[in-house]
C-alpha cells in the first residue's frame, strides 16, 4: 500500500470503468480512490460494481452535490493521508492523461528526488493531440500570464496529472486553499512552491478526451485568469504551512530552495 490514485469524478460513466482496468492492467500494485459528486449518469454504480474485482485496492467516496474538482482532491488527499499512502497521484478520468506515464512520475518523486512530479505539456518532450489551435492558444498564453503574475518557473501551472509526496500534503494547509475550481490546480502548485518543496516537470503527452463531455466552459477561463491575481494578492496574507502541535511540519526537502523547479531531461 504506498500508491494512491485519486479521480474526482461527475458523469464519467463512459470513462471510468477503462480508467480503472487501465490503472489495475500496469500492475505496479496503484490503488484507486474515487471521489464522485452525485454523478446523475451512475458513475458511482459502476465504480462500485468494479469494487469485487480489486478488493481493498478499489474505493469511492460519494459527495452530495457537485462540489468542484478542488474540495474533491482535498477529500482525497485528506482521506490518503489518514489511509498512510505515501504517494498520492492526481489524473483525469477521461484518458486526457495516459496512465502508463504514473510510472514516470512515481519515479521521479520515488527515485529522483521531487517531492512535486507534474505531467507537463509545455515541456521539451511534452505536447498535446487533438486540440484545436484556439485552445492550445489559451491554454499556453494562461501558463505565460500564472508564470508572469506567481513567478513560479512551472511552464504548465494548470496541469492535473500529478504525484505528491505525502510530506507536501501533510505540510500544506488544505484548510487554507481558496479554489475550487481549475485555479485549484495552479494554487496547490504555487503553495508547495513556497513552502519549498521540489517541483519536477516531467513531459507527457496529452490528448484531449475522446468520450464524454468536456468540463471546459467561460467561467473556467475567467476564474484562471483573475483566480491568479487572487492568488498572488492571498500570497501576502496566507501562511500554507499547516501547524500540528504549535509546532510547524518540517518539509521533506532538506534546505528551502530558491529556484526549486526542474525539468526532466528528453
Amino acid at each position: 500500500m504506498e500508491k494512491l490514485v485519486v479521480i474526482p469524478t461527475y458523469n464519467e460513466s463512459e470513462n471510468i470503468s477503462k480508467i480503472i482496468h487501465a490503472i489495475f492492467n500496469l500492475n505496479e500494485d496503484f490503488h484507486v480512490l474515487v471521489i464522485d459528486d452525485s454523478s446523475p449518469d451512475g458513475t458511482a454504480a459502476i465504480v462500485k460494481e468494479l469494487q469485487p474485482l480489486f478488493p481493498k485496492k478499489l474505493f469511492i467516496e460519494e459527495r452530495t452535490g457537485k462540489l468542484g474538482l478542488g474540495t474533491a482532491y482535498i477529500h482525497g488527499f485528506k482521506w490518503a493521508i489518514g489511509n498512510g499512502y505515501p504517494y498520492i497521484f492526481e489524473i483525469d478520468a477521461d484518458f486526457s492523461h495516459n496512465p502508463k506515464d504514473l510510472s514516470r512520475l512515481y519515479n521521479a518523486c520515488k527515485n529522483d528526488g521531487a517531492d512535486v512530479a507534474i505531467g507537463s505539456r509545455y515541456v521539451k518532450g511534452g505536447g498535446v493531440v487533438n486540440w484545436p489551435r484556439n485552445r492550445i492558444a489559451l491554454s499556453k498564453g494562461g501558463s505565460l500570464y500564472t508564470r508572469m503574475i506567481t513567478w513560479m518557473k512551472i511552464k504548465d501551472p494548470t496541469a492535473g496529472f500529478i504525484c505528491y509526496k505525502r510530506e507536501v500534503l501533510e505540510t500544506i494547509n488544505l484548510d487554507e486553499i481558496h479554489f475550487t475550481g481549475y485555479a485549484f490546480q495552479i494554487e496547490m502548485k504555487f503553495a508547495a512552491w513556497k513552502l519549498g518543496f521540489k517541483l519536477v516537470e516531467v513531459p507527457i503527452i496529452f490528448q484531449d478526451r475522446t468520450q464524454g463531455t468536456s468540463k471546459m466552459n467561460k467561467g473556467i477561463v475567467k476564474e484562471g485568469i483573475l483566480g491568479v491575481l487572487k492568488l498572488r494578492w492571498y500570497s501576502l496574507f496566507t501562511n500554507y504551512r499547516k501547524r500540528v502541535k504549535n509546532n510547524y511540519v518540517q518539509s521533506s526537502s532538506a534546505e528551502p530552495l530558491q529556484n526549486n523547479v526542474l525539468v526532466e531531461p528528453k
